[in-house]
Order: structure tokens, then sequence, then C-alpha cells
């Protein structure tokens, strides 16, 4: 049995142990990349952490960290109010809000996991606040990134772009933007449909205010948030769950005492010198990304350790906060796929696909490669892999080179909704108030639908017609 083989039947093995045992699957990721780095591929230690993903484990630390100190002291829920304002209280539209945040921060240059680490935590604080389903939110972040992420003058779109360049492949531009945008606005409309945006528009509009008496749109008060019995999507039923969508029913919102409240008359959550501190922190967080080209994980762990020197009663518990359990799972499982890289295990199977002498059956599993090994690493790196792949057959002149550098980008992209991604992780690690166990298995679930769905759809769209 080649090693090849013998690590990917172990990476197999990683994701039964863990499905039926409840251990998390970073652990057994790092005993499955020091078993096989040393036994198989003939590693030392620094061969095998040179697959640690440093910098993802600073900007899930850090974001987290930050936006624990904001939950703390009241930011997420000034700014959750302040968008329900924007949009006259139509609680459906935050979702479609978000998407385009996040679409026109990727399309206008930001990298897609810098968007998606700055939009991520407001719009998780948003869901749990009006009952909105996590996976719904989340995904809707993720995917109005990649909506945006392939625009002329964004970071994918520059780099696919001048990979198709360097090798001398018809290419165009737009049409690699467009493709991207219809297929994640697309997916994001069902999305909506399936995970309660058609009981959010039954909903009506709501009143922006905390402690609204119960009543059509208003946020009824009770027990903190923690003790709420459900949360996510799924099919239960049960005390503080909507029977039919299994999202969690509006029923305990605590009332912090700096907030003003009092039923119609009240005045919502109030700036405080702590919020107003936190608000400019976030500014510069996206300042300092978008237009310095900062680490986002260096410059969030920055401020929030002058937020926690200035407030240190608000941010004392913000650090038990930090999504440690996220934090071992991605870090453990993207060692262990650098582990794959480092024997040549990825471009193994790549090298194995394009040399299948029909040209459409090799489309199609070069885009299925695309996606279940972007689901777990570098999405452009892998798309910069199987370009030059794919250029033996494309030469052939029976598939369409622009048809199929788009459908690569796709399949490559739609993924990164998976936990084990850097956008997915990170929409993970910003959830409040929900079971992470669950929640990973919702994002784990429906990042497998996407990775058997999309390339295939991809592909008889954009390759199979011969575009280019």
């Amino acid at each position: 049995m080649s090693p090849e083989l013998i690590s990917i039947l172990v990476l197999v093995v990683v994701f039964v142990i863990a499905t039926t045992r409840s251990v998390n699957m970073g652990a057994l990721a790092f005993a499955a990349a020091f078993g096989v780095g040393t036994l198989v591929a003939d590693l030392d230690a620094d061969g095998i952490f040179a697959g640690f993903p440093g910098d993802l484990f600073v900007v899930l630390v850090g974001v987290t960290y930050l936006f624990a100190i904001a939950r703390a002291n009241g930011t997420t829920d000034w700014l959750v109010h302040a968008a329900v304002r924007l949009v006259r209280g139509r609680v459906a539209l935050i979702p479609w809000v978000m998407f385009a945040l996040t679409g026109a921060l990727t399309a206008i240059g930001a990298v897609s996991p810098a968007a998606v680490a700055i939009v991520a935590p407001i719009a998780l604080s948003f869901a749990t606040r009006y009952s909105i389903s996590p996976l719904l939110m989340g995904t809707m972040v993720v995917h109005g990134a990649q909506a945006g992420g392939f625009s002329p003058i964004s970071i994918y779109g520059s780099i696919v772009n001048g990979i198709v360049e360097r090798e001398k492949l018809p290419g165009s531009e737009i049409g690699l933007f467009l493709a991207s945008l219809v297929a994640n606005l697309l997916i994001a409309a069902v999305l909506f449909a399936v995970l309660g945006g058609r009981k959010l528009w039954a909903r009506g509009a709501v009143t922006p205010q905390d402690g609204g008496a119960p009543g059509k749109g208003a946020e009824p008060t009770g027990p903190p948030a923690a003790a709420r019995t459900g949360t996510g999507t799924g099919t239960g039923t049960g005390p503080g769950t909507d029977a039919g969508t299994g999202t969690t029913a509006p029923a305990a919102v605590a009332v912090r005492p700096d907030r003003e409240t009092g039923g119609a008359g009240g005045t919502g959550v109030r700036l405080t010198p702590a919020r107003i501190a936190t608000l400019v922190a976030l500014v510069a967080l996206v300042v300092a990304v978008l237009g310095f080209d900062l680490d986002a994980g260096l410059t969030a762990v920055t401020l929030a350790v002058v937020l926690s020197t200035a407030w240190p009663d608000d941010s004392r518990r913000a650090v038990g906060e930090i999504a440690w359990s996220t934090v071992l799972l991605i870090c453990g499982v993207l060692t262990y796929v650098g582990v794959l890289e480092e024997m040549g295990t990825i471009t193994w199977a790549g090298e194995g696909v394009g040399g299948i002498g029909v040209p459409l059956l090799a489309a199609v599993l070069l885009c299925y490669i695309g996606a279940i090994v972007s689901a777990f690493a570098s999405s452009v790196g892998i798309m910069g892999a199987l370009i030059p792949l794919a250029v033996p057959f494309l030469a052939q002149g029976e598939i369409g080179a622009v048809g199929m550098v788009a459908a690569l980008a796709v399949s490559a992209t739609v993924v990164d909704v998976s936990p084990f991604s850097t956008n997915g992780a990170l929409v993970l690690a910003a959830a409040p108030d929900v079971d992470r166990d669950r929640f990973f298995r919702q994002l784990m679930v429906y990042g497998g639908i996407v990775v058997a769905a999309v390339p295939a759809l991809a592909w008889l769209v954009l390759v199979v017609p011969g575009f280019g």
C-alpha cells in the first residue's frame, strides 16, 4: 500500500473515531500527524509542525477574544439594535445585509477570512438576539464573502487571473467574477428559504429596543441567554425550540442593568465609554486590515489587550470565552493536512486524475478534488495546483478553458463553509450562546452537501457547454 493511500485512510479513521467516540477531532488529528509523519513520511518534528496554521491560530484567538470583550460590555447588543433600526425593524433583511457587506469587502480587496472575521461575530450575535438560525447567518456571511471574492480587483480574482495568464490560457475576468457571484447568490437564496427565511418575513418588523413587551416582533425578557434550552437549527422540539424549523424561540433575553428599557418608550442600549472605545477598536480593526494590510489576528489581539487594560472588569471573563475547543479542532486537522501536503498526497491524487484520457471525466474529478481539499486547506493554493494540471486536456480543445477555470474557482471556494476551512472555523468560533458540538455537526453536514453537489453542478453548467 502506498504512503499516500495510507495517509488518506488514516484521515478517514480520524473522522470515524471523532464521530463515534466524541473525541475532539483536532486532538486526534495531531496524534495522526505525529504517527503518519514519523512512521510513514519519515518527517521530524519540524516537518510535522510545518503544517501548523500559526496565522489561523492567532486569527481565531484574537478575533474571538476581541468580540468576547464586545459581548461582555454590551457593544454587540448596541450594534444589533443599530442594525435593526437601519432596516426599519425588518429582521429578515439582516442576513442579506451581512451577505452584501462581506461581498463588498472582498470585492474591493479584503482577503475572504478577514472579511468574515470582521462581520461574522456581529452577524451571529444578531442571530442569537433575534432567534435566527446561526447556520443561516453564518453561511450567508461566508457565501457573501465568496460572492465578491473573484472581482477583477479582489485578492482571489487577481491570483487566479494571474495563474491563467501565466499558463497562457484563455481567460475572462468578468466571467470568473459573475460565475462566483451568481453561484453564491443562488445558494444563499436556497439557504434563506430552507433555514427559516420565510418565517422571518412573516414576523414583520420588530421594535429595536431591549426589554420590549412580548408581542408581534418584540423581544420578551427573561432568563439569561445561556439558560436557553435550544440553539441552532435542527429537527427536534422542546422548550425554547421552534417545532417547525428547530430554531431557538425568542424566549430569553437578559436585561443588563446599564441598559435603558421601558417597553415602547425605551431608548434601547446606551453608549457608555467602554462601548464607544470598543466601537473605535472595531473600526480600527477594519481600517488596519483593509487599509494597511495588517494581520487581522495580531491586530485583534492588540486591540483586545488595550480594552482589557482600560476596563479589566468587563474583560476579565473574555479570555475564558475564546473558542479554545475550536482552535484545537482546526489547528489539529490543518496540521495533518500539512503532513499530507509534505508527503505529496494532494499532488499524487491530482496527477492521477489529470492522467485520465476522458477530458470531461477528468474535469469533474478535478472539480471534486478542488472542493474536497479546499474544505481543509487553502482554496487559492489548491486552484494554483489544479489549474496547471488541467492544461494538458484543455490543450486538446474539447474543454473550454474559461468554463473550466470558473468551475474550479467555484468548486474550490464555495466549500469554505466547512468548519475545517478558515471561514467556517471563524463562523464556528464566533457564534455566541450555541451548542458548539451541534453547530459544528451542522456546518460539517452542510459542508458535505456542498462538496457533494456543487462541483457536479458547476461542471454541468460551466464545463459541459464548453465556455471559452
